[in-house]
């Protein structure tokens, strides 16, 4: 059983910046593909990006502004945010996918999800 524990989340200037942290548990984090995703108040839950064991893959809408990362020796994966907007608002998930150690965006293979962190953004 895979356990994923987010952090970084916050109250943050338009414009500002805040570095998201998972920190997973269990099972063999450097094989899983690792992807974060959000979800504001009545919207579906948003594919952001992944990253695989040496590749990544970003949403069009954060391209440019976020990036992501991973430590595979503290089984942590981390999101970077830039130029933060006020429409960035949400709740932020880390999710981990058992199956392949490539990065992808479909939501319904991710495995594994965090409890969540609130990220909001005043204009």
């Amino acid at each position: 059983q895979v356990q994923l524990v987010e952090s970084g989340g916050g109250l943050v200037q338009a414009g500002g910046s805040l570095r998201l942290s998972c920190a997973a548990s269990g099972g063999t984090f450097s094989s899983y593909a690792m992807g974060w995703f959000r979800q504001a108040p009545a919207k579906e839950r948003e594919f952001l990006a992944a990253i695989g064991w040496s590749s990544t893959y970003y949403a069009d809408s954060v391209k440019g502004r976020f990036t992501i990362s991973r430590d595979n020796a503290k089984n942590t994966v981390y999101l970077q945010m830039n130029s933060l907007k006020a429409e960035d608002t949400a709740v932020y998930y880390c999710a981990a996918d058992r199956n392949t150690a490539r990065p992808h965006s479909r939501i319904k293979e991710y495995d594994y999800w965090g409890q969540g962190t609130q990220v909001t953004v005043s204009s």
